[in-house]
């Protein structure tokens, strides 16, 4: 992928910031945070992107090479039982107020609560495509009664909801590598919806490391996580997706470099399973428009 878009050597530059270890600098970033979204494989080989939330200090670091998360999917996401000594795990950790995101690739070493992750990679992304949201005092996420809604394809709700969305979030897998879980932003209408079935969102200029198209032309399996965030609601895919790298295909798509297609096998929708009452205060200054005006 870095070849093909010209950025090898870009790319191997910026690679050496990727560290197996929790430098103090990190430590101190994932233990003020709330929220994370975590990649996952299921034992069927579906990729699920799912999110973990907690007051700050729910992250922390049993030693440098070990993350500690005091917090527990709800019973029916797919994270809970692909949670399995030795399984990889990808996250990437946000401050939507700073516009500060970090990485931290793993492998499990104890199920339970804590969930203890040993690291693998352990990076920070650049500020690009992050919506400036502050969380409310009160930004818990609260589990309430009503139960999930699933499906194959996408109802009317869920595709308003998707095409409202100015972030996102990828999980992908390599076979051998692991799992990761990466953030999609832009403005709202960014990810278009060709049917009930099949999304298409643009990829952006990024830190030319591609770790998500790499795994795609590797293994097209990934899951999709879309968060209300003044709700609290998710709404998570699993599917296939591929790249796009036709220019023909690119107009009305301002910004893009190629795109991502998705498909949509499965869907799952909970309410307040993520921190609510995050209120937006600034959209990304890199924001392309959606439609290319």
């Amino acid at each position: 992928m870095q070849t093909r878009a010209g950025v090898r050597d870009m790319a191997s530059k910026i690679g050496t910031g990727i560290r197996s270890e929790i430098a103090p600098g990190a430590l101190e970033f994932l233990r003020s945070q709330r929220f994370a979204v975590v990649a996952s494989v299921a034992a069927a080989g579906d990729v699920w992107a799912s999110s973990l939330s907690g007051p700050p200090g729910f992250l922390s670091a049993i030693d440098p090479h070990t993350l500690a998360i005091d917090a527990s999917p709800a019973a029916d996401d797919p994270l809970a039982d692909a949670l399995r000594v030795g399984a990889r795990l990808g996250m990437v950790v946000m401050d939507f107020a700073a516009r500060r995101r970090m990485r931290v690739n793993g492998h499990v070493v104890r199920t339970g609560r804590p969930l203890l992750v040993g690291t693998d990679q352990v990076y920070v992304n650049c500020p690009k495509y992050i919506q400036r949201r502050e969380p409310a005092r009160d930004s818990s996420s609260v589990a309430l009664a009503a139960p999930s809604r699933q499906g194959t394809g996408l109802g009317a709700a869920e595709l308003a909801w998707i095409e409202a969305a100015d972030t996102f979030f990828v999980a992908s897998a390599h076979p051998s590598a692991g799992a990761d879980a990466s953030h999609r932003g832009g403005s709202p209408g960014f990810v278009r919806v060709r049917d009930e079935r099949t999304l298409r969102w643009p990829d952006y200029a990024g830190n030319t490391m591609f770790q998500t198209l790499g795994n795609l032309a590797v293994s097209p399996s990934a899951g999709l996580l879309f968060i209300d965030f003044e709700r609290g609601d998710t709404l998570q895919l699993s599917g296939r997706a591929r790249v796009v790298w036709d220019a023909g295909q690119l107009n009305g798509y301002a910004g893009a470099e190629r795109l991502v297609e998705f498909s949509v096998d499965r869907w799952i929708a909970r309410a307040g399973a993520a921190p609510r009452g995050y209120r937006l205060i600034e959209p990304s200054p890199f924001n392309p428009p959606a439609r290319g005006e």
